[in-house]
């Protein structure tokens, strides 16, 4: 089916206690591998891409990947910018035909991020693109994404930032960290319920890789509505070529060791679409 926009799926996991996984893609067999978990799952799917990968292919190159498989796929899926990192990039991805944007004015002092935050939403408006925003500092590194700290999202603000910014999602601060975890995260899962009945639209947890199943399905019981994977596909595929490379050295095929990564993601991204529930939710959230 054609391209459909986030909020509808994200509306349908809040009503129903579930979460959509996001999954970031690098390249062709990434996207490949991610359509194709979705299908085996009957799930509902969301691609995602960051600036650091748009600098490495392009917008209208991640654009007609994406397109091309979902034209001809029957469960949903959906196009977002992650972590979109100014108001020129977000508009270029909607122009482009993105079906979900996100605007990370998360590093901004408020005032700042909700005029950034109101001025993408008023662009994506006439097009019904849903808007997600970011309030409370995620930790780590997510390719040119960096911060030093993680910062939890304080609740009176964020009934403020979602009413006067008109987002349709929020990503919240609640202690994860983007990238590969040094030690054990302590996330302040109590603030997830509390921003929960704070606030109506979905909620959205990042740097998810390296977290317990358990922690996951806690954080999505109490309220998360959308969970974003990155770092544990990147892993996926570069082990699984290792791998495929090392037991077959004189591989001059690029195909080959890229059908080994692509497996390989397949096989984690349906372990992750089990671990948030969506599997079998194709039709409602379509």
């Amino acid at each position: 089916m054609p391209f459909v926009t986030s909020e509808k799926m994200l509306i349908a996991a809040q009503n129903g206690s579930w979460a959509v996984g996001a999954f970031n893609a690098e390249n062709m067999e990434m996207i490949q591998a991610i359509i194709q978990a979705a299908e085996a799952m009957k799930a509902p799917v969301i691609i995602q891409t960051t600036p650091g990968t748009l600098k490495y292919g392009s917008l209208e190159l991640y654009t007609a990947n994406v397109s091309a498989l979902a034209k001809n796929s029957p469960v949903p899926v959906a196009l977002h910018l992650d972590h979109g990192d100014s108001f020129e990039l977000a508009v270029r991805a909607l122009v482009v035909g993105y079906s979900s944007i996100m605007i990370d004015g998360s590093q901004c002092p408020l005032e700042k991020n909700i005029a950034l935050t109101q001025s993408v939403v008023k662009s994506c408006k006439p097009n019904n693109i849903p808007v997600e925003g970011e309030l409370g500092k995620v930790g780590g590194k997510e390719d040119d994404t960096v911060s030093e700290e993680t910062g939890y999202t304080d609740p009176d603000e964020a009934v403020r930032f979602v009413k006067e910014t008109g987002v349709s999602s929020l990503a919240v601060g609640v202690g994860t960290a983007h990238g590969v975890y040094a030690n054990k995260p302590v996330l302040n899962v109590d603030l997830i319920s509390v921003l929960k009945k704070c606030i109506s639209v979905p909620l959205v947890l990042h740097g998810a890789s390296g977290l317990s199943d358990d922690v996951v399905k806690d954080c999505i019981k109490r309220g998360m509505c959308k969970v974003n994977f990155a770092t544990e596909l990147r892993i996926a595929y570069t082990e699984a070529a290792k791998k495929y490379l090392e037991a077959n050295p004189s591989t001059l095929d690029p195909k080959k060791f890229g059908a080994a990564g692509r497996d390989a993601v397949r096989e984690l991204v349906i372990e992750k679409i089990k671990m948030c529930g969506c599997d079998n939710k194709a039709v409602e959230a379509g």
